[in-house]
């Protein structure tokens, strides 16, 4: 455990360019605050204190406004930014060194008692507001836009946007990690693809109007602009 807690404390200082030192880290962040939390109560879960390990997570929840579920699994180096309004469920399986933003929710899509929850593959990160939801697992290195709705499984280097999230590319190389404003603009790119065609049509309708009505027959073949009988 004491190894997971110091990998979680280099992960803040790597991925949060406002972290000056390590005391700060260790006082100030509620989201690692949280994850220190969890590794108590999961312990404790695994340890026949059930009970014990709800009751210390609904502290930590009231503490830090992140609320994980003692049977959670989470690797090391996880980083909850800004922590508010998180929730991870029971059966979510968090692999090392994820980013999740505030707001994001792990939740399930039924009520069986069975593996309900996502699974978030090594170096993921999730933007603010994103919900996956369901048994689904998210690739590695994959990125979850903000407020997108994830209801599916996605491959690993993936860029998923949108609701329900649509996986519209992979990540570029010159994104720093933690980046979420460089994430590729779906809307962005349809609008930019319509104008292009107005544009075609625009310069079709200038174009000399002789090119395309068609012609009287010449031997017996009428022709035209993509015309010929």
């Amino acid at each position: 455990m004491l190894r997971s807690i110091l990998r979680d404390v280099q992960s803040v200082k790597k991925r949060d360019p406002a972290a000056r030192s390590t005391l700060e880290i260790v006082l100030c962040y509620p989201g690692l605050h949280a994850v220190w939390g969890h590794r108590v109560t999961n312990w404790l879960w695994h340890h026949n204190a059930k009970l014990a390990a709800r009751a210390l997570a609904e502290g930590v929840r009231k503490l830090t406004g992140v609320e994980i579920h003692p049977a959670a699994v989470l690797g090391d180096g996880v980083f909850i930014d800004h922590a508010t309004g998180v929730v991870i469920g029971e059966t979510a399986e968090i692999g090392n060194d994820v980013t999740i933003y505030q707001g994001v929710t792990l939740g399930g899509t039924n009520l069986d008692k069975v593996k309900r929850h996502p699974t978030i593959g090594a170096g993921v990160i999730i933007g603010a507001g994103a919900k996956v939801l369901g048994a689904i697992t998210i690739g590695e290195g994959s990125r979850i836009g903000a407020n997108s709705v994830v209801v599916k499984s996605v491959p690993p280097g993936s860029v998923v946007v949108g609701v329900p999230g649509q996986i519209i590319g992979r990540p570029a190389g010159t994104q720093t990690e933690t980046d979420q404003a460089n994430f590729p603009d779906p809307l962005g790119l349809s609008l930019h693809s319509l104008l292009n065609r107005v544009s075609k049509l625009e310069a079709l309708a200038e174009s000399p109007r002789s090119e395309r009505v068609i012609r009287p027959p010449e031997a017996g073949v009428w022709y035209g602009e993509d015309f010929s009988i």
